[in-house]
């Protein structure tokens, strides 16, 4: 495991990976499985815990603790800095928001986006978001700033106020958190490519694009978006869709087959598993410590 802190891991990754590529891990088999293909960072999505940990929507039902538990899941076994997804803070006041960031720089998570809709809130790509003052997400920002206890952890504010109240307001709402101390900037649920370009030259602070399926922000390329002075691109639950579509196929074909024979070359081989999380070296460890017992 590297020396050096989660939060100065990440941003020496954005430095490093222009964009960087940061990409959604459910849990941690697939933060090893993100490692494997190259990745220098990962994300794990509030609407992920939600859904893949607790089977509900992402409608601010989750709390604290469920993130929690799967940051520590991720971060006891794979050292890519992970950028948390923490909604509003998890709760209505400053003292929820510094227990939050507190919290994950003690799981070892590198980095948190915090938002600026409603507690009640929805996706971002979804109708009738509800956002709060501009000046109540400053105090959230300064709340999440104040309460670090290693300043190199990263705190991004998320701005959901374009399609609320349009661009201008994104772009006021952006520059006032960076002026209040957020390091980088997310605005949810872009139309446009020339959009990122605009908020870049305003907050002069990294920008992350949401390259999220099936949403209101077209597909992008890193390409596109290195055109447009984006300095991350998110894919926050790419391999989590495909994942539970290929579940579905897999219990239909067993339950209308009676048999796995026609589905077993879409999975993943024993051997590969085996491969992906280390088990043989546990597994001699195991050997050799029985060894020294019955010597």
């Amino acid at each position: 495991m590297s020396q050096t802190t989660p939060g100065q891991r990440f941003r020496d990754a954005v430095a490093a990976e222009q964009p960087l590529q940061v990409v959604g891990a459910i849990n941690a088999n697939h933060a090893l499985l993100a490692k494997r293909a190259g990745f220098k960072a990962i994300y794990l999505s509030g609407g992920g815990v939600a859904a893949g940990s607790l089977g509900i929507p992402d409608l601010g039902i989750t709390g604290l603790d469920d993130v929690l538990t799967d940051v520590r899941r991720i971060t006891d076994v794979c050292d890519l800095p992970l950028l948390v997804d923490v909604d509003t803070g998890f709760g209505s006041s400053a003292f929820n928001v510094a227990r939050t960031v507190k919290s994950m720089i003690k799981f070892g998570a590198a980095a948190i986006h915090i938002e600026d809709q409603v507690g009640a809130k929805r996706c971002g790509h979804r109708p009738n978001k509800e956002i709060v003052s501009q000046q109540e997400m400053v105090d959230r920002i300064k709340a999440a700033v104040d309460a670090r206890t290693d300043d190199s952890f990263v705190i991004m504010a998320r701005t959901d106020a374009l399609a609320v109240e349009g661009l201008e307001a994104a772009l006021d709402r952006a520059a006032a958190c960076v002026e209040a101390g957020a390091d980088m900037v997310f605005p949810e649920a872009i139309t446009e490519l020339q959009m990122y370009k605009t908020f870049a030259a305003r907050v002069r602070a990294p920008i992350l694009a949401n390259i999220t399926e099936f949403g209101a922000t077209p597909l992008f390329t890193t390409e596109e978006l290195a055109s447009a002075d984006v300095g991350l691109v998110l894919y926050p639950l790419s391999a989590f869709r495909a994942m539970n579509k290929a579940a579905e196929n897999v219990y239909t074909a067993i339950r209308r087959d009676g048999t796995q024979q026609n589905v077993i070359d879409t999975m993943q081989t024993r051997m590969e598993l085996y491969e992906r999380i280390d088990y043989h070296a546990f597994e001699q460890h195991l050997d050799a410590l029985f060894a020294q017992k019955k010597s």
